[in-house]
């Protein structure tokens, strides 16, 4: 009986140790995505867009603000959406709705790789993408982006790179 009470001891004991390195390394890559979402523009609540529905964007050609009570968490960053029927497109094919560059300014992302907050009503659907802008105080950046487009886009694809990278 005490030899196998021995050898089941050895046999759970060689089990933790074989497996400990994975669970450190789960637990690693979770801490990992988590902390990845501080590239993204979220409200404190971890909402993207402000709470504006991506799917609005393609769907409807216009900025629509989701409902609470119609949410869905994707890669740690929550999305709301006016319907079911958005919610299931987002569920589909999440990198298609995506705004591009985390949700930050476009041209700010082009023309200096620096993190600007947007007005979610301010935006451009390019090549099947969302790009968002900064328009406040007189200072609508999407017609500056407009003015550069290929050149900013460029650039912001190269600062983003290196921002989650």
């Amino acid at each position: 009986m005490k030899q196998l009470l021995f050898t089941s001891a050895k046999h759970i004991f060689t089990l933790v140790l074989a497996y400990a390195p994975a669970l450190f390394f789960s637990a690693k890559a979770q801490t990992v995505t988590k902390s990845s979402t501080k590239s993204y523009n979220l409200s404190n609540n971890q909402l993207a867009i402000q709470g504006y529905d991506p799917v609005a964007y393609f769907t409807d050609n216009t900025a629509k603000e989701g409902k609470k009570d119609i949410s869905y968490v994707y890669d740690g960053v929550a999305y709301r959406f006016i319907s079911l029927q958005h919610l299931q497109l987002f569920k589909s094919t999440p990198e298609k709705y995506k705004p591009q560059y985390g949700g930050w300014c476009a041209y700010a992302m082009g023309a200096t790789g620096e993190k600007v907050d947007v007005d979610p009503e301010t935006f451009k659907l390019l090549d099947g993408k969302l790009y968002l802008f900064y328009n406040r105080f007189f200072n609508n950046t999407m017609k500056s982006w407009d003015k550069d487009e290929n050149n900013l886009k460029r650039k912001a694809d190269a600062n983003w790179q290196k921002i989650t990278h």
